[in-house]
């Protein structure tokens, strides 16, 4: 390397490009190591004592030495803490316990599955065409997977249940559903947040609607006030109800679909229903932001997409809604209150 390089390579570290582009690089080791841990139950292994790697590793079958450079890494990121030779928890690395009450170790844990990496692994496909990864696995995309391996159906569901955790508390102090009359939860999944609506919200019942496996791994949470109803959105009737809720579904499709999927609502909703999409915005600055994050693991995983605030507008009025609000949460969810036009 010449002289004036080695200037130049100096100059870079000071002025802090060089950092920004290992700090954004190592992330994908972070991303790693933290699945790594949640899939290995290592926060379940600690408690409120400090323990070595050794004795973690000999309750959660990593190696030793592995799990000390992991635990390390985590702990320079806030995941853990780090003293001498014993880790400890921090509030983040409580959330990766499996009975915390907002656990996200499901969620984070299938970020580590062999399914994810070979997604990942066909990520040039998806920057190359703008085609989810998911594709090259099957061609017949994300949710056909989840139908036909049931195992992987299992996993999806828990991991949508844990990312919900802290999602459906924000969403429950964001918004007042007592005048809300009878809610149908389109594509609710496992009814984690129509559960809460309806326990929260006396007056109110509940129709989950989605597709016939889901609704039948979600069958003993029926009850009086909340009925379950198998059918696909874009092929099936919907049910008449006052209120329509769709949480984290808009963004698991491109506009297309997504357009078919609200239209449906608009054909079926009565005059005086509303709709609310649960969804993460984002937001107009250029800074760094979770739902940019997740748009990426829209474009690889499905083929959808994370949304601004005037996409997300420009959509429902496509579909015949009228945007009347957005209501910030506590998580990484805004709700958007729509009604029609």
């Amino acid at each position: 390397m010449a002289a004036s390089d080695d200037h130049h390579a100096a100059l870079d570290r000071q002025t802090g490009p060089f950092d920004t582009l290992t700090a954004a690089l190592g992330g994908l080791f972070v991303g790693h190591c933290l699945a790594s841990v949640a899939r290995f139950s290592v926060a379940d292994a600690l408690d409120d004592t400090p323990r070595t790697a050794q004795e973690l590793a000999e309750v959660t079958g990593a190696n030793p030495e592995a799990l000390s450079r992991v635990l390390r890494l985590l702990a320079a990121h806030g995941v853990f803490a780090a003293s001498d030779d014993r880790f400890t928890h921090t509030g983040a690395s409580r959330m990766l316990r499996s009975d915390h009450p907002q656990s996200w170790r499901d969620f984070v844990a299938t970020f580590g599955t062999e399914r994810t990496a070979k997604q990942l692994g066909y990520f040039d496909y998806s920057l190359q065409t703008g085609l989810p990864a998911t594709n090259k696995l099957n061609p017949d995309g994300f949710f056909a997977i989840l139908q036909s391996d049931p195992e992987a159906g299992r996993v999806f569901d828990a991991a949508m249940v844990s990312k919900a955790r802290i999602q459906v508390a924000s969403v429950l102090t964001a918004y007042d559903f007592s005048d809300c009359g009878t809610i149908a939860d389109i594509g609710g999944g496992q009814g984690h947040l129509l559960r809460a609506v309806v326990d929260a919200a006396e007056r109110t019942t509940g129709i989950l609607f989605d597709l016939p496996p889901v609704i039948g791994r979600a069958a003993e949470i029926a009850s009086d006030r909340l009925t379950l109803q198998a059918g696909d959105f874009f092929r099936d009737p919907l049910p008449v109800c006052d209120t329509y809720m769709l949480m984290d579904v808009i963004h698991d499709w491109d506009v297309e679909r997504a357009t078919a999927i609200l239209a449906a609502v608009r054909k079926t909703a009565p005059p005086h229903a509303r709709l609310l999409l649960v969804e993460s915005v984002i937001p107009d600055d250029s800074g760094p932001d979770w739902s940019k994050a997740m748009d990426i693991m829209m474009l690889i995983h499905t083929g959808g997409r994370q949304r601004t605030h005037s996409e997300h507008e420009s959509l429902l009025q496509t579909c015949g809604f009228r945007l009347e609000r957005v209501v910030a949460t506590t998580s990484d969810v805004s709700i958007l209150e729509a009604v029609c036009a």
